[in-house]
């Protein structure tokens, strides 16, 4: 077990729960299951991930951080699921309530960047804990090259990312569809964030632009 009291866990705790609370409000016409599904499945899998670190990291268990990992496939799964089925109801042709394909997409969209922001604070250099200067641990190589990381400016030689900063990353991946100021560099980084900006352009170019068309 190891101390890491500097890393806040509750940004990103806070960013699933907003999302899970999202899924409350997702449009019946996409979904044919009970809306409180997603989000009890994904607060049963939240519960044991605040429990351990409640507001910072404290408790380096690998069975934690599998828990995470699964939650988060959980997210991007069940986004897909969404989008998919936002789809196949533009392509019955009745798909004319404005309303709901903003709806929809707003979900769709906000949950895609949440997800992919906890996924590249959870793998970046193997995970928040390995990062930590203090861990026990050797940090696996940088997944992602942040513009502070190329620079040697007074006051940032210990700078480390937070959830924030990768948060940052996924919302300018799933606006500009690919990398801005920070370059991804291993492979399972360019897969997600191709997943990612997939997701997102799908979203606001099918949906999106059919929804502007009937509002």
């Amino acid at each position: 077990m190891n101390n890491v009291r500097h890393i806040r866990r509750w940004p990103a705790s806070l960013a699933v729960v907003a999302v899970l609370v999202l899924q409350l409000v997702v449009p019946t016409e996409i979904i044919a299951l009970p809306r409180w599904i997603m989000p009890a499945l994904g607060a049963a899998l939240l519960l044991p991930l605040v429990w351990a670190n409640p507001f910072h990291l404290r408790r380096d268990e690998p069975w934690l951080r599998w828990v995470e990992l699964v939650l988060l496939a959980v997210l991007v799964l069940v986004n897909a699921f969404y989008l998919a089925g936002m789809i196949v109801y533009l392509n019955t042709g009745g798909a004319t309530d404005g309303v709901v394909l903003v709806k929809a997409a707003l979900l769709i969209w906000v949950t895609n960047v949440v997800a992919f922001a906890v996924w590249y604070w959870e793998v970046d250099r193997g995970g928040p804990f390995a990062r930590a200067p203090e861990h026990e641990r050797e940090a696996e190589r940088a997944d992602l090259l942040f513009p502070q990381m190329t620079v040697d400016l007074p006051g940032w030689e210990r700078w480390l990312p937070g959830f924030t900063d990768y948060l940052f990353v996924a919302f300018t991946a799933a606006t500009a569809f690919s990398p801005t100021d920070t370059m991804p560099l291993t492979a399972r980084v360019k897969t997600l964030m191709g997943i990612q900006a997939a997701v997102s352009l799908l979203t606001i170019a099918v949906i999106a632009a059919r929804a502007v068309n009937v509002l």
